[in-house]
């Protein structure tokens, strides 16, 4: 209790005491013993009074003991199970939990991976992706100040992610080494770039990258085949010198449609393992395209940004012209793209009243866009602004997921209130300051199937980057700008149903379906029903699921399978709206291609933390060697909190007993 506290508390008493003395004995001499008592009571309910105004606190001090953390982290991918090492893993998590000094010294929190970590509660090594940089990354982000050493059980072959040989750390990381760690004798076809379209009678280039690991030099042969016909042939050469080699071809896209091509290097003879032999891969071959005009009227980094983007897609083409310097044809393109316009525009907004994306920024001419009846206004004043990115989720125009925009940096603006006259939808919201301002970023109008959206803000290159940044890839950031440039483009009316699946799933993945269904308003209908039809073109089973309805889409995933080509029929019950298409389950499991053990990356990273690499039968020396490194030691903390002295609400019933006691004696005396 501080000092001052203490001094009120003493003030209170003597003026409880005095007020109390003034009340029953000033200007009294003689007064029966009664009164003494009520003085008392009196006194007592003055003080508890004042006790409870100036509410008296003591410190209490709490002591904590942290121990370090040791984070146990099991690699629960089929790649465990494919070198029969289940029986190892349990052995190790046995050792550690067990070990009463580790876990006196420590506190060991389990961890199961694949593609992403989670608290360990089962095993069953069914995961189809491992991530081992993700796995070791999300433990310093779980634990940022405190010591943990982590104890990595895998076989080191990490299938998504980043590469985790060059992870640098402050806390140490001891991989233990699970499969089989003899070398042996193995080609293997490690990647496959390819374009995923093409144009028909066009050529497409495809890119292989082969690896070998063997003392001896051998030949292999290259091919890539069809629907079951040859359609190119290498032979290739490999020796302990020249372990890889990149393989160029340019093939022709002869049929319309999505085709499917496997490309393979033929097997050694003393292969142990020839399932990484091989891949297949899909090209989708289109006879028409989206042509795109970029319109400014200034040269920003935004254009080459968009440019990239949409063009990701091969089905489209952007052309990009500058107001009063490019000439163009207005006719020959199938939507619009105008970057800040200005009084310039003048007779191109006219023309085009629809089919439009209008992104606008610090300098787009408000004073004459507001003339023009274009559903927007903005009451704009010389002054920027910046603001960041709200995802709305109710927006039903078209299908958008969230890929992370709040996680965006702000795009810039001229300062003004926005006004909306048309039937409209907001997809993105701007947050100024960390508040909703409840200002649309991104809205897209309809009004008699003239579409047009409004981007209001520039920056969106910055946009792009921080979704590569995030994902370490475009797809996210390009699908999104796709999906505008699928509502607006006038090439062909707007679909009512619109189905997305991938075209190739590696076996027991899960296939996922996502539907997005609009009724004759063009508005997501909530209410329908659709269906699944999906057939096994060779032994033509069929199988049917309905969809379910999450969030503003339709979702149907499965499982189970068999390998080989599908179709696909997405219905609405009583509706005569459809869409066909067809994917394939190939027989390739990514966990499957390896046949050793990843020691030299793993040893690589233990390096780079001042860790240690253990085997799986070293467990009792790595054990030791954490039990014995003076790196690791409880921490303890101390934390200062305030306690009333009495609670509130015991002073306040102990006030009213003494004054209900006090006036019950006065009453019984005859004293009032």
């Amino acid at each position: 209790m501080e000092s001052l506290t203490l001094i009120y508390v003493v003030v209170a008493l003597l003026l409880s005491i005095a007020v109390a003395f003034f009340q029953y004995f000033y200007k009294e001499r003689k007064q029966p013993k009664v009164t003494i008592l009520l003085f008392a009571l009196r006194a007592l309910s003055l003080f508890f009074l004042g006790i409870l105004l100036i509410n008296p606190q003591l410190d209490v001090v709490r002591t904590e003991n942290i121990k370090p953390i040791i984070s146990l982290l099991i690699d629960d991918s089929k790649s465990t199970r494919f070198f029969n090492e289940e029986k190892s893993v349990e052995g190790i998590l046995k050792a550690v939990r067990s070990d009463k000094e580790l876990n006196k010294k420590f506190e060991v929190i389990p961890f199961a991976f694949g593609k992403t970590l989670k608290p360990l509660d089962s095993l069953n090594f069914k995961q189809e992706n491992t991530d081992i940089n993700g796995a070791i990354s999300t433990i310093s982000t779980l634990y940022p100040k405190q010591k943990v050493a982590t104890i990595l059980v895998t076989d080191g072959n990490q299938t998504s992610g980043n590469d985790y040989e060059y992870y640098t750390s402050k806390n140490k990381v001891h991989p233990v080494v699970l499969g089989n760690t003899t070398k042996y004798q193995d080609i293997q076809l490690t990647q496959l770039n390819v374009n995923k379209y093409s144009y028909i009678k066009n050529k497409f280039p495809v890119e292989a990258l082969i690896h070998y690991e063997g003392n001896e030099p051998t030949k292999s042969i290259f091919t890539i085949s069809h629907k079951g016909r040859k359609v190119f042939s290498k032979k290739l050469s490999f020796s302990p010198k020249q372990t890889s080699q990149t393989v160029n071809v340019t093939l022709t896209s002869d049929e319309k449609g999505l085709q499917y091509y496997q490309a393979s290097i033929s097997g050694l003879l003393n292969e142990k393992n020839k399932k990484n032999n091989y891949k297949n891969f899909s090209v989708e071959v289109i006879d028409e395209q989206t042509k795109v005009l970029l319109l400014s009227s200034v040269l920003h980094p935004d254009l080459g940004a968009i440019k990239k983007s949409i063009e990701s897609n091969k089905q489209r083409k952007v052309d990009i012209k500058i107001i009063n310097k490019d000439t163009f044809v207005l006719g020959d393109y199938q939507m619009y793209i105008f970057y800040q316009p200005n009084f310039h525009f003048k007779n191109v907004l006219k023309e085009v009243s629809t089919d439009y994306l209008l992104i606008s920024g610090t300098k787009t001419d408000w004073r004459y866009l507001n003339t023009l009846d274009l559903g927007v206004n903005k009451t704009a004043i010389n002054q920027k602004e910046v603001a960041t990115a709200s995802y709305n989720d109710q927006f039903l125009t078209f299908l958008q997921e969230d890929i992370g925009f709040d996680e965006f940096p702000p795009l810039d603006d001229i300062f003004g209130k926005i006004k909306i006259t048309r039937n409209n939808q907001v997809l993105l919201s701007q947050n100024i300051g960390g508040v909703d301002s409840e200002q649309p970023l991104i809205v897209a109008l309809e009004e008699n199937e003239n579409n047009a959206m409004f981007l209001f803000g520039e920056g969106i290159w910055k946009w792009r980057a921080a979704s590569f940044l995030k994902d370490q890839t475009f797809e996210s950031f390009d699908a999104f700008m796709g999906n505008i440039v699928q509502y607006l483009a006038k090439n062909k009316r707007r679909s009512r149903l619109e189905v997305k699946t991938k075209s190739i799933y590696p076996a027991n993945e899960s296939i996922t379906f996502s539907a997005f269904y609009v009724g004759k308003n063009y508005r997501f209908d909530n209410r329908a029903s659709l269906d699944l039809k999906i057939t096994n073109t060779s032994t033509k089973k069929i199988k049917n699921l309905p969809f379910s309805l999450m969030n503003n889409s339709y979702q149907v995933s499965l499982e189970g399978l068999d390998a080989g080509e599908y179709t696909y029929q997405v219905s609405v019950k009583n509706q005569s709206i459809k869409k066909f298409g067809k994917f394939k389950i190939t027989e390739f499991e990514i966990e499957d291609q390896f046949v050793n053990a990843n020691t030299a990356k793993l040893e690589k990273l233990a390096l780079n933390t001042q860790g240690k690499l253990f085997y799986k039968n070293q467990i009792e020396s790595l054990i030791k060697e954490l039990n014995s490194d003076p790196n690791y030691f409880t921490v303890q903390k101390s934390t200062t909190s305030k306690k009333n002295l009495i609670e509130w609400y015991w002073i306040l019933v102990l006030i009213v007993f003494l004054l209900s006691l006090e006036w019950f004696i006065r009453k019984y005396f005859g004293r009032i």
